[in-house]
């Protein structure tokens, strides 16, 4: 009870102090208003995610899962990919884009159609004109299980 006294006595005698007080200004304002306040009060320390130190066992490196694993792929995409035998999704992905540009192979009118080339019809189908949307659909059979 003393305590919810020394923070709200201010209140009570018109003062405007801030609700969070060390413990020497609440021991003057105690004393200035003759109310008694406790001998001490520890402090205490707020410890959030931010500050609390990462136990070692979390810096590790997980293996990567998904889109991410390496995968073996097709003879058709290791030919593509010149010879790899497996990779990652994501990064054959990125490599047929890099191809794409290279080779100025995006239909001029609309950027999201790309006209394929000799290379890139083994690897989607045999089709001609490829919707950029399509590319990770039209790869997911080259990656075998």
């Amino acid at each position: 009870m003393t305590v919810s006294l020394n923070v709200f006595s201010g209140f009570l005698v018109g003062e405007t102090a801030p609700l969070m007080k060390s413990a020497s200004s609440s021991l003057s304002c105690s004393l200035r208003l003759g109310v008694q306040s406790p001998v001490s009060l520890p402090a205490v320390r707020m410890v959030t995610l931010a500050t609390a130190s990462k136990p070692a066992t979390e810096t590790r490196k997980r293996e990567p899962r998904g889109i991410m694993k390496p995968r073996r792929v097709s003879p058709e995409m290791r030919a593509f990919l010149d010879g790899v035998p497996e990779i990652p999704r994501t990064q054959a992905l990125k490599q047929i884009w890099a191809y794409i540009k290279q080779h100025n192979l995006q239909d001029p009118e609309n950027k999201k159609i790309i006209i394929c080339d000799e290379k890139l019809k083994q690897i989607f189908g045999g089709r001609d004109r490829v919707g950029f949307l399509e590319i990770a659909g039209l790869i997911n059979p080259h990656f075998l299980k």
